[in-house]
């Protein structure tokens, strides 16, 4: 795919047997966070939707158990080009595209560089532009970690714009990840997982993507329906980015869902309800 292979795995059918005829369900194309990480993020939760639609799980170039390509297609615009191909390859028609924070990025690099594509979009707990609202980010992370967590967010969001020493990547991972969701994280996804770190540390160089990036003035050619999903107590990417994504897209075709005591990534913490409102919005018409 423009290059390199994409592994990618697909739950349900497309089409299923009702009465007289077969029926068919849309494709839902999720698309996962990091970058580094891989799809199993969204398994075993998403697997909810399986009813309902045809799911597909993509790993982006570079992560999970897709090829790496050249390091420069490590980018928004690749990537998002990448799902855009990846669906000619597989003959997909108007998928409704998800994406969770930095998959987020990816859907609306896909959606605004080939926005008559998309039937619809879901982006959860992401940002339009890089390293937005960072005294939000600190002041949450103090609040919910204390003054050595607020310290460390300091440091990552403020004061080094850039790759960590090994030391506070470590004292990151123990004492801030913990606080991203407001519920205890699945200790067994990070196991399951197939993390690929040399992509977060391109994506977050020094003058890397991560800090430079910005789509809100893009934000208006997206054509499809969007729903935008963010929790109120997200440290790492909080509320007030995804109310500027939602205040940044038209408006006939925008509906914000904020969601109380709900961190980075809104399904962990809360699943009924988000499960509920990510299903109202695929069925609808």
């Amino acid at each position: 795919m423009n290059g390199v292979r994409l592994f990618f795995d697909v739950e349900g059918a497309k089409f299923v047997a009702d009465g007289p005829a077969m029926r068919e369900k849309p494709t839902l194309l999720l698309l996962h966070g990091g970058p580094g990480f891989d799809h199993s993020i969204y398994k075993p939760a998403y697997s909810a939707l399986a009813g309902i639609a045809q799911i597909i799980y993509l790993d982006h170039r570079g992560n999970g158990r897709s090829e790496d390509g050249p390091r420069e297609g490590w980018n928004l615009a690749q990537w998002g080009d990448d799902v855009r191909g990846f669906c000619e390859a597989l003959g997909i028609a108007n998928p409704i595209v998800l994406g969770a924070s930095c998959g987020g990025m990816v859907a609306r690099s896909y959606a605004t560089r080939h926005p008559a594509h998309p039937a619809k979009l879901v982006l959860i707990s992401t940002e339009a532009a890089g390293g937005s609202h960072r005294e939000r980010r600190m002041a949450l992370f103090e609040r919910f970690g204390g003054p050595e967590v607020g310290a460390l967010a300091r440091r990552r969001f403020l004061e080094v714009r850039g790759q960590a020493d090994q030391a506070a990547l470590d004292a990151w991972r123990s004492l801030a990840m913990p606080l991203y969701t407001r519920k205890p994280r699945d200790a067994d996804m990070e196991r399951r997982a197939v993390n690929r770190p040399e992509v977060l540390h391109w994506f977050t160089r020094p003058g890397g993507e991560a800090h430079s990036f910005d789509m809100l003035g893009d934000l208006h050619r997206i054509q499809c329906p969007t729903l935008v999903l963010g929790g109120e107590d997200d440290p790492m990417l909080p509320i007030e980015c995804q109310a500027d994504i939602a205040a940044a897209l038209p408006q006939h075709l925008v509906q914000f869902e904020r969601f109380a005591d709900c961190g980075h990534a809104v399904v962990p913490d809360a699943p009924e309800r988000a499960m509920a409102v990510i299903r109202d919005f695929i069925e609808r018409q």
